[in-house]
């Protein structure tokens, strides 16, 4: 069945066909979590209020045509939310390739990935949150711009210093970071 089909359905109460749509978007929204929380629980956590919050808010959709979008924004939204409540607590994020082949030097990728992860940390949730939606989930500028709520240019700003901070980090030494390389706003 469609995407529409399956919307209305689950619409009209169906739990099942609610379920369908989200099983093939789960893994990514679970891996988007993850990016902007950098932590495996709460990441969980944000997708299952994601849920909740697409169950309760389905009928208010105005154009199934955009559940993705919808559903995008949702978690963000519920990313942030979860952030906001938590303040500042030291979280560890663990970064599982998608779809790659086996690298050919295992200790020199783990070598990237720390220091993408460490780059990662040290931005704050929005900024994160646009880094995720572009590179992990392949969204393209505007519709990240949408999903998130903010102006274009905003998104576009906050990708921009996100990548220079983070080219930032992984140039220099890690020892000589200064401590406010990760509070843009």
């Amino acid at each position: 069945m469609d995407q529409r089909g399956l919307i209305e359905r689950a619409r009209d109460g169906e739990h099942d066909a609610f379920a369908e749509l989200l099983d093939a978007r789960l893994a990514r929204l679970d891996a988007a979590a993850r990016l902007i929380l950098r932590d495996t629980e709460l990441a969980r956590d944000a997708v299952q209020e994601a849920m909740i919050r697409a169950w309760r808010d389905l009928p208010g959709l105005r154009d199934p045509d955009r559940f993705d979008a919808w559903l995008h924004r949702l978690l963000v939204n519920t990313c942030l939310d979860l952030v906001r409540r938590r303040k500042r607590r030291v979280i560890e994020v663990e970064l599982l390739s998608t779809d790659q082949a086996a690298p050919y030097d295992a200790v020199a990728s783990l070598a990237d990935r720390q220091l993408i992860d460490d780059a990662l940390a040290r931005l704050d949730p929005g900024h994160r949150a646009v880094v995720a939606l572009v590179y992990l989930l392949g969204m393209p500028v505007p519709e990240v711009a949408r999903v998130m709520g903010i102006p274009v240019g905003t998104a576009k700003s906050r990708l921009h210093y996100a990548l220079a901070a983070m080219r930032t980090t992984m140039t220099v030494a890690p020892d000589t970071i200064p401590a406010t390389a990760g509070g843009l706003a």
